[in-house]
């Protein structure tokens, strides 16, 4: 996926509100964006750090524009903006990219299932029945370690997706949680069991009931992003 219209750079001022950041742009110009990210950004918006966004030129905007790439403290970019993984996600689909789930039918996104009423990113159909594919974005990074984590923040909402795909994998239906990882010079992903250990166990859950866990990484740029590689899942054990 190619970024268009081109992305723009800047530094970092604040982020507050979660959905709020201030930045500066190379130009000197002082900006209020969106920040399309729910979570913590734990090591993704460091003050002052390079920043590039999306400029709208929709006059009913509210904000003129949207935070998509952090530059980490390691050096590392980020892609913060987590609309873009099932984006990124379906095209590397459609592509036969993710030789795991190769050979559906039919792609539909946004279905709506389980007994705790959630929605599943995608539902792939096969001749011999559907798949049911959740799709989490990944930016956590640390100093010295080429291994992502996630999450960056305690998420209920995340642990009720892998209850979800528990329960549909006991019932033999096929069940996928891809982690799809937006963030330059890493090779391996775990859960983040220091930050959210309730998640991490109902990962483990997950696993012991059948659901399949995939990594993806991304290669990121400036001018675009797209899944090119299968990273090892760690801590599943």
């Amino acid at each position: 996926m190619r970024f268009s219209p081109q992305l723009e750079q800047g530094r970092l001022l604040v982020r507050y509100k979660r959905f709020l950041a201030d930045i500066e742009t190379d130009s000197g110009e002082l900006l209020t964006i969106h920040c399309p990210n729910t979570g913590s950004m734990l090591n993704c918006m460091m003050p002052g750090g390079r920043v590039w966004f999306s400029r709208s030129n929709d006059p009913k905007r509210k904000l003129p524009g949207t935070w998509e790439i952090s530059e980490t403290p390691q050096g590392r970019l980020a892609c913060i903006n987590t609309g873009r993984a099932n984006t990124l996600v379906e095209e590397a689909l459609r592509a036969g990219v993710i030789s795991e789930l190769t050979g559906f039918t039919a792609l539909k996104r946004e279905v709506a299932y389980g007994q705790e009423k959630s929605r599943v990113d995608f539902r792939l159909e096969y001749p011999d029945g559907y798949l049911y594919l959740e799709v989490k974005s990944v930016t956590l990074g640390f100093d010295g370690s080429s291994v992502a984590a996630f999450p960056d923040a305690v998420t209920q909402r995340g642990a009720r997706h892998l209850r979800e795909l528990a329960t549909l994998a006991r019932e033999g239906v096929r069940a996928v949680l891809l982690y799809c990882v937006n963030l330059t010079g890493v090779d391996a992903v775990r859960p983040a069991q220091e930050i959210d250990p309730a998640y991490a166990a109902a990962l483990r859950e997950a696993v012991d009931a059948g659901v399949q866990i995939l990594a993806y990484g991304a290669q990121l740029t400036s001018e675009e992003i797209f899944i090119d590689r299968r990273l090892q899942v760690l801590g599943l054990d």
